[in-house]
């Protein structure tokens, strides 16, 4: 197989690898307002992703490093043709990563509740916009210039993937709180699954349809008949979830829901095979993975580095999915709370410790957000 092949799969690989770990926390924080009915709940929902969300942007970061290292042009056309998208994105992920760290730190906490809610509704809904965008190619000429600006990307199989998109994250959320979270709110995030699956089911029909008029993504299938096995895989996934779920086992629902976002992704990208960017104005101007490739030297060299240290970073992110396995509770009774408190010891705390050993302002009636009396280091506690 041709290094730019490789690199093709491996760039589609790490998008789905973004969209399933960075998924369920950004349904979670779609999900605040709806599920988290007191500030307790609440807080469980951000402790239940608290150690795991910002570890899960690395594969944003690795997706968007490999498209420029690995396909220049492609990024070069990419980052012009999608410019306000991403700084929306980009924005959306600041505003949400701020939010999250300052609610536990200032009494302003609703505010940053709309911050996390935000941050984490526009990314997916912009994310489906974008790649439904290129399912069905960008209007760019041979200058690799797009005509219409974002007007042209809001159309309706390009609003179809925004919605699209979202229902899969907010159900992928709402499955890891049913995993991490206990008691009545565990039940709400399950009954809240049971609502989002039936019409993440009509949009997924609706946009496989709508896929076969507007893109040329069945081509490939259609060549190759065996590679049906992956939306196979999605639709398994998809009924998976429903059935795990009635039988309240939970974190594999999860995982068929995973397995959903994945195959979803890869549906995508192997029926664009070789096209990277697609233009819908001539065939002459598609960016594929051989006219928009870096050379086979960089190629090569990179291959051996992503060979090394992406199982690496696999390999941690497994360990921080099994050590903060536990479910979440507001109590801090070892049931595997992590408090947010970054601006108060520089790092997770772990609340483990039982709560009759700690001298916490919410135990021992001391004003959440004052400096507590005696306190080692005289640190802050919320």
């Amino acid at each position: 197989m041709e290094l730019q092949s490789i690199w093709f799969f491996l760039w589609g690989l790490l998008w789905a690898l973004y969209f399933m770990t960075g998924g369920f926390d950004l349904g979670v924080g779609g999900l605040l307002p709806i599920l988290g009915k007191t500030e307790a709940d609440r807080r469980v929902m951000i402790h239940a992703i608290g150690p795991l969300w910002d570890g899960n942007e690395v594969w944003l970061i690795t997706a968007g490093g490999v498209t420029f290292a690995a396909f220049p042009t492609v990024y070069a056309v990419m980052f012009t043709a999608f410019y306000t998208p991403l700084l929306l994105i980009l924005f959306a992920l600041i505003f949400r990563g701020v939010s999250i760290e300052f609610r536990s730190a200032t009494r302003w906490t609703r505010l940053w509740d709309v911050g996390v809610v935000i941050g984490s509704v526009a990314p997916p809904i912009l994310f489906g916009v974008a790649f439904a965008n290129i399912f069905q190619g960008v209007p760019i000429d041979a200058d690799g210039i797009m005509a219409g600006g974002l007007a042209a990307l809001l159309n309706p199989y390009g609003l179809l993937g925004g919605v699209f998109f979202l229902l899969l994250f907010l159900q992928h959320g709402a499955l890891w709180l049913s995993y991490r979270t206990t008691g009545d709110l565990q039940r709400r995030c399950a009954n809240a699954v049971r609502y989002i699956w039936p019409a993440t089911v009509v949009v997924a029909v609706l946009f496989l349809a709508a896929t076969g008029f507007a893109t040329d993504l069945y081509a490939n299938y259609l060549t190759w008949p065996w590679l049906f096995f992956i939306p196979l895989a999605a639709v398994a996934g998809l009924l998976g979830t429903r059935y795990l779920l009635a039988g309240k086992m939970y974190f594999r629902a999860w995982v068929a829901s995973a397995v959903t976002i994945v195959a979803s992704t890869l549906f995508g990208v192997i029926g664009l095979y070789p096209n990277l960017f697609p233009s819908s104005l001539d065939p002459a101007n598609h960016l594929t993975a051989f006219n928009s490739s870096a050379s086979p030297l960089t190629l090569t060299i990179m291959l051996v580095v992503v060979a090394i240290f992406i199982p690496i970073v696999i390999a941690y992110q497994a360990w921080a999915y099994f050590i903060f396995r536990a479910p979440v509770s507001d109590d801090g009774s070892g049931q595997g709370a992590y408090s947010l408190n970054f601006f108060e010891t520089g790092a997770y705390e772990n609340t483990d410790t039982p709560a009759a050993d700690r001298s916490d302002g919410r135990f021992n009636g001391i004003r959440p957000g004052t400096r507590e009396r005696g306190s080692r280091n005289g640190r802050f506690r919320n």
